[in-house]
């Protein structure tokens, strides 16, 4: 079924949880490249997918989060990018088949704009986008998940690149900090905000990624739907705040408990529900049984 037909259903969609920490733990080192293991470490990858997909993701993302130009970069690989993104929509392609959709993850360049002080034009931000997406397209993406933004200017650049360069529904997903002033990007952006913006600049899909743990994303996902009550929204929340534990960040909330706020979160407004940092296969499938009790009413 059609991406955007299958959301139109109303009943809640699964997604998947962390790359990055599950690719830590198998063996990718602090510092290291993680979209650079699509071609190193291909099995590992598309292991992952598996794991999210036996748990009962109906949605993989793609492990391409830093696969702008400006992203891979610093590691060398700047001329690399239309190979590490085929690969990476390929991997998560392959692993999902036909019997779950593969979203392209497109996170922020790491710049800022030159007009909110930064040293990158909007033209900059839009190729560098643009070049990512027609790549992860090109290797089999359904959809295209700018995600963890904290600026509007980029979001908008990056949606526009998406809507420019390939046919494919459109997911953008801000990232917000907790303050006195209630809930912000770090550049001050309000979901409500964030959400009515992304939408007027092309987005099918708007949300809140990353940054803050179930509960908190369900104020978030409320303060979204209040602004935009047609479209549908995308939560992915970490497994609670991390706490520092032997010099690493441990994530504590249990799949059990964030099982426990789906229906929360579906009330709220949110469509599609998965999760960031710290969770794991264990998670997506707590959360999974959670939305399948949901839909039958119990």
């Amino acid at each position: 079924m059609d991406f955007l037909a299958r959301i139109a259903q109303g009943r809640v969609l699964i997604s998947d949880g962390a790359m990055g920490t599950l690719l830590q733990a198998r063996g990718l080192a602090a510092g290291a490249c993680p979209e650079a293991w699509c071609l190193s470490h291909p099995d590992v990858v598309r292991g992952i997918a598996a794991a999210y997909l036996d748990a009962g993701a109906e949605m993989i993302e793609t492990n391409s989060f830093g696969g702008s130009s400006f992203k891979l970069a610093p590691y060398g690989l700047a001329d690399q990018v239309r190979l590490l993104n085929r690969a990476a929509a390929r991997l998560a392609r392959e692993a999902a088949g036909r019997r779950a959709y593969v979203a392209a993850s497109v996170g922020p360049t790491g710049h800022i704009a030159d007009d909110e002080g930064g040293d990158v034009t909007a033209e900059q931000l839009y190729a560098a986008f643009q070049e990512q997406i027609l790549a992860l397209a090109e290797g089999g993406a359904d959809a295209i998940c700018i995600e963890t933004m904290s600026s509007l200017r980029e979001a908008i650049q990056a949606i526009r690149a998406a809507k420019d360069g390939v046919s494919l529904p459109v997911i953008c997903t801000f990232t917000f900090e907790t303050g006195a002033r209630g809930f912000r990007t770090m550049m001050g952006v309000k979901p409500d905000r964030a959400a009515r913006e992304a939408l007027a600049a092309g987005a099918d899909i708007v949300g809140a990624n990353c940054g803050n743990g179930v509960d908190q994303m369900i104020e978030i996902a409320r303060q979204m739907r209040a602004a935009a009550p047609a479209a549908p929204i995308l939560i992915q929340a970490n497994a609670g705040a991390p706490v520092i534990e032997d010099g690493k960040a441990v994530f504590k909330e249990t799949p059990e408990y964030m099982a426990s706020r789906v229906a929360a979160l579906a009330e709220a407004g949110a469509s599609i529900i998965g999760g960031c940092c710290g969770t794991t296969p264990a998670h997506i499938a707590a959360m999974a049984q959670a939305a399948r009790a949901l839909a039958a009413g119990r």
